[in-house]
């Protein structure tokens, strides 16, 4: 029976190992990972931040030839769109998915871009989160739409505005929602398409007034919180900052004090007062992760526990284990070069507006 000080050891040799071959590899590896990853993965990651960042990273640094991308496939897949032509991205685990990014398949994104177009007043352009597909990234690209992140929905869906009348918002209906009531877009203006329904189901309505399709999808994490995880912070203590992401539903970011990206909510936390109760609304490995930094100079506790359990699936093993093959294409990440030309066209629009 293995026990934990077994578990501990075992930790321990292929974290050797890995330090061992990162030693041996140099600054031609890099190996990135994403916040909400479990420790031990932190602990072994040149550079930590959320997807965009990442991807944006690995890019930039010349040197690194073997791009290992600890996070989700879609992260990893935008690596790989925005990589240099001598670097290779590698991902540790093709387990390791997205269920929101698979929400929006691009046949049902084809499908519903040509039932909006059809019905709507006006050019519609698509405007998809970073959490997607690299196809249904393509498909912005080709179709005049652009990619956004949690921190630059508002810039994005604004730039979308300048060139159509409707925007098709994908895959995350809650950060559609948090981004429309932050530019005034009234409740009469939207509607909502449901890809698993037919025809877009009983609630899309697409006529001379709407101004935004906003796709029915969502983050389990995210959604998982509550007002009344709110209202029980607060009366354990009335002064606490609660602080929480856009892909949380409306009812949790009206009633948060701070609402952002990842980056956002870390900056939060660490611009908190000496003394202050933090209370985030996020992926409990960042949050464990935060209140072990800050200990001893203020309380950061989670909103609730919730975890993402695909992050989960990278482990120190097959983390290992994608080090000890770079020279074969197991755990090679690839993406057909047209639809990382019109994916990368999507990505480019973003950082013009940023």
């Amino acid at each position: 029976m293995v026990n934990d000080i077994d578990i501990a050891k075992q930790e321990g040799e292929v974290s050797a190992r890995i330090e061992e071959i990162k030693s041996r590899l140099g600054d031609s590896l890099l190996i990135l990972g994403h916040q909400y990853q479990r420790s031990q993965i932190i602990d072994l990651s040149d550079y930590i931040g959320d997807s965009y960042a990442l991807a944006a990273k690995a890019a930039a640094t010349r040197s690194a030839r073997s791009i290992v991308f600890c996070g989700v496939a879609f992260m990893a897949d935008s690596a790989e769109i925005l990589r240099n032509p001598d670097q290779a991205v590698y991902h540790p685990n093709s387990a390791a998915g997205c269920p929101m990014a698979d929400m929006a398949d691009i046949e049902d994104v084809e499908i519903a871009f040509d039932q909006v177009a059809r019905r709507a007043k006006g050019r519609v352009i698509p405007v998809v989160y970073m959490n997607s597909s690299a196809e249904v990234k393509a498909f912005c690209g080709r179709h005049g739409g652009l990619v956004c992140t949690s921190s630059n929905a508002d810039g994005a869906m604004r730039w979308a505005y300048t060139q159509g009348e409707v925007v098709l918002f994908m895959p995350d209906e809650h950060l559609a929602t948090n981004t429309a009531d932050n530019l005034g877009i009234a409740q009469e203006s939207r509607t909502i398409y449901d890809p698993s329904e037919d025809d877009g189901g009983e609630d899309f309505r697409v006529g001379p007034e709407t101004e935004l399709v906003q796709w029915r999808g969502y983050c389990h994490v995210h959604t998982h919180f509550t007002t009344e995880h709110i209202d029980r912070a607060r009366t354990a203590d009335p002064d606490c900052l609660v602080v929480v992401h856009p892909e949380c539903p409306r009812a949790v970011v009206a009633r948060a004090d701070v609402v952002g990206s990842t980056t956002r909510i870390v900056k939060a936390v660490d611009d908190a007062a000496d003394g202050r109760t933090v209370v985030v609304g996020t992926e409990i490995n960042l949050v464990e992760r935060l209140a072990k930094t800050h200990a001893g100079r203020k309380r950061v506790l989670p909103l609730d526990r919730s975890l993402c359990p695909n992050m989960f699936r990278i482990s120190l093993s097959n983390l290992c284990q994608s080090l000890e093959d770079l020279d074969s294409d197991t755990f090679r990440v690839r993406v057909a070069p047209d639809v990382v030309r019109d994916a990368r066209t999507a990505l480019e629009r973003m950082l013009a507006i940023s």
